[in-house]
């Protein structure tokens, strides 16, 4: 590989990882980086706390109560289809 390619993988790979959103929750892990990103997006002055672990439960609460998604036994294919719905 010549620098200039070794270059550009360098500068797409920084995007990509400043792109990842790690989640360590136990419950409803699929609605927490929705609300982190929308958060994040909206400047959401609690998006700090949120990526903390801190205020996201009520928040996630709210959001699946409101699209009326049940992620009590994981979450798969079409949990994620209506999460697009409601947010397309």
């Amino acid at each position: 590989m010549c620098p200039e390619e070794q270059r550009q993988t360098a500068s797409v790979m920084s995007h990509l990882k400043r792109s990842i959103v790690e989640v360590n929750a136990e419950q409803n892990c699929l609605a927490h980086p929705l609300v982190m990103t929308i958060a994040k997006v909206d400047n959401d002055p609690n998006y700090k706390a949120y990526r903390q672990g801190r205020k996201i439960r009520p928040v996630v609460q709210t959001q699946i109560e409101t699209i009326g998604i049940d992620l009590s036994n994981g979450a798969g294919i079409p949990e994620l289809v209506r999460f697009q719905e409601y947010f397309w």
